[in-house]
């Protein structure tokens, strides 16, 4: 099916840019002037919302939303173990308010290795949204969205919020979220590329980035749920793998990719650009704008 884009799917627009370099809390000041440039930039090209990647902090986000006069700013996601609900909604609170009404608070569970304190996920997800709610002021479900692969976080994230961002998809997982989620809630997909028409150089690049995730357990339990097999998580990922997560080649494979995530019921699809000499760390200002151009109206 062709997902029409709702009232909540029009605040981000059709295609974003997902990045986990824009950290200004990890950077010196050369570093922080270079991410406020290139969010200058994105603002420009015309991309709907700009996802903080690589769990930001609250200080994080505010510069973002700073730095930007019009785009959609969203965190892709906040870890709910690394700082109170009541530290976040002061922190929402002090964004100035015109800008604020662009701001939208991605909340995530994390993962297990990475979280000495996780523990009931799902719960601890439910007791955070509440203690949001409760804040003065509070981030209600109209400002915030949630990282959700399996059914119920899913179902959480349409009662709870405004919808999902899913991280590490397929197609098909964009199919079944769609399903799960019902019509009216967001679903924002990351979808990471690679600009490179030598496939197997691609698919190397690709594995670098990959071969993290498949050691966390949230991200390969779905993906098994999808059909693949310890197997496909070998070497980094199989060839197959890499084919079903990744948009791999020029900037019109990375279009037609991301068409088939939004012909799949994705209201928005958050690209995240992966390059060889960066590792996916930079700030790919060149490959934004080709695929900027790529995209043209469709953003």
């Amino acid at each position: 099916m062709t997902s029409e884009t709702t009232g909540t799917g029009s605040i981000f627009g059709r295609v974003g840019i997902w990045s986990s370099a824009l950290h200004t809390s990890r950077v010196d000041d050369a570093g922080g002037k270079a991410i406020a440039e290139a969010l200058a930039e994105l603002d420009e090209l015309g991309y709907g919302t700009v996802w903080i990647g690589g769990s930001p902090t609250p200080g994080d986000a505010a510069a973002v939303v700073a730095a930007t006069r019009s785009i959609t700013v969203a965190t892709g996601i906040l870890s709910i173990w690394s700082h109170t609900a009541e530290e976040v909604a002061a922190a929402v609170s002090a964004i100035d308010p015109d800008a604020r009404r662009r701001f939208v608070l991605g909340l995530g569970v994390s993962h297990g290795p990475m979280v000495p304190q996780y523990a009931k996920p799902y719960s601890a997800m439910v007791e955070y949204l509440d203690a949001l709610d409760a804040a003065e002021p509070s981030v209600g479900s109209g400002h915030r969205v949630l990282a959700a692969l399996g059914p119920r976080m899913l179902k959480l994230a349409a009662d709870r919020s405004l919808g999902a961002h899913p991280y590490l998809v397929t197609t098909e997982h964009t199919a079944e979220a769609r399903a799960a989620l019902g019509p009216g809630a967001l679903l924002a997909p990351e979808l990471t590329a690679v600009l490179d028409t030598d496939l197997d150089r691609a698919r190397t690049t690709a594995r670098t980035m990959l071969g993290m995730y498949l050691q966390l357990p949230n991200y390969t339990a779905n993906l098994l749920r999808l059909g693949f097999t310890e197997g496909d998580f070998d070497g980094g990922g199989s060839v197959r793998l890499l084919d079903a997560l990744f948009a791999l080649g020029d900037a019109e494979q990375v279009t037609r990719r991301t068409r088939e995530y939004l012909d799949a019921g994705a209201d928005h699809v958050a690209l995240q650009v992966l390059t060889a000499d960066e590792g996916g760390a930079g700030l790919p200002r060149a490959e934004w704008r080709e695929l900027a151009e790529a995209f043209g109206s469709e953003l």
